[in-house]
């Protein structure tokens, strides 16, 4: 166990966590909505510090970051947990683990050194902490940041964006990259199927990109409950107003957990969605999980020459130079060193 940052003591030895815009207030003995922070004798701590239950090297257009060091790889890690609850969660065995066990607790024994060791061992470019909500085992993902930027790795996050104000203030000068799920654009939809709000995900979206993190953003389009061409529009718009190069990544939905009863997402959904995000004044709107489908691939937004070519999370061409076009000039946005 690590004692917990981001909380406060209140009265009768409860606990008040401050790390997610949940807020919870949690009696001795018991645990957060994550599942995963507990107050032992007036005090927060995580259980999962060090804990991980996935190590993975993935290319870091796995996350999807698709405008931040293209065609590297990424040590990607998860503890088990999440302050999400989701019905459609792909990753719901890991995210879900303590609700499903009856509160057990997981994961074989690392330190942030071992864990840099082997993404430089690995080459790869950044460590990713993702798979579950990342915030939920932040005193970890903040150790093993401190030490992959002393080591000139970079850092990202893979996020719900439901982290507190002062934990984003907090990460920002050691994050290099986020993507953000904006799951809808309703509070309804949040509050029925994530069991959160809709709001503090847009703030952090804002305030990770006003803090300078480079920022991409996903929404995974489930047939009949976010896919409708406003609410759509809705969040191309939201996203144009923090600012239009951020990248935006619509992807198809596939029935999982407790979400069996839709179909998978129709092609013509994703390229509505491309089509809307292009029309609201968006420079990069990206189709996920369909490869080949061509909506993967990073065009000039002056002169819309395709710069990168795509077939998955493999990259076959890239003519961005020094971060503009190679046909132009345009400044293209991203990370691209």
């Amino acid at each position: 166990m690590q004692e917990a940052m981001f909380y406060q003591i209140g009265k009768e030895n409860e606990v008040i966590c401050e790390l997610c815009n949940h807020h919870c207030h949690i009696k001795e003995g018991k645990r957060g909505i994550c599942g995963v922070r507990e107050n032992r004798d007036g005090k927060l701590y995580s259980l999962v510090y060090g804990r991980l239950v996935s190590e993975h090297i993935d290319p870091i257009e796995k996350k999807p970051l698709f405008q931040f060091l293209p065609g590297s790889r990424s040590y990607s890690i998860a503890t088990v947990g999440c302050n999400f609850r989701c019905l459609h969660c792909q990753n719901y065995d890991i995210s879900q683990y303590p609700h499903l066990y009856g509160g057990d607790i997981t994961g074989r024994e690392r330190t942030p050194e071992s864990v840099v060791e082997a993404a430089v061992a690995a080459d790869c470019a950044s460590i990713s902490y993702t798979y579950v909500e990342p915030t939920i085992f932040y005193e970890f993902a903040y150790a093993c940041s401190k030490v992959a930027r002393e080591q000139k790795l970079k850092n990202v996050f893979v996020s719900n964006g439901y982290m507190a104000p002062a934990v984003t203030r907090h990460l920002a000068p050691l994050l290099d990259g986020i993507n953000i799920d904006i799951k809808a654009f309703t509070d309804d939809f949040y509050k029925k199927v994530c069991k959160a709000r809709l709001q503090p995900v847009l703030d952090n979206v804002r305030l990770m990109h006003d803090l300078g993190v480079w920022v991409e953003v996903t929404t995974l389009l489930i047939p009949g409950l976010n896919d409708s061409s406003q609410e759509l529009r809705d969040i191309a718009r939201f996203v144009k107003s923090v600012d239009p190069g951020i990248p935006w990544h619509v992807t198809a939905f596939y029935p999982t957990y407790k979400m069996t009863d839709r179909e998978p997402t129709p092609v013509e959904t994703l390229r509505r969605a491309r089509d809307i995000g292009l029309e609201e004044g968006l420079h990069f709107v990206y189709e996920g999980n369909v490869p080949g489908e061509g909506g993967e691939n990073t065009y000039c937004p002056s002169c819309g020459t395709e710069l990168i070519t795509r077939f998955g999370f493999s990259i076959r061409q890239n003519r961005v130079t020094d971060g503009c076009c190679s046909d132009c000039g345009q400044k293209i946005e991203g990370r691209w060193s």
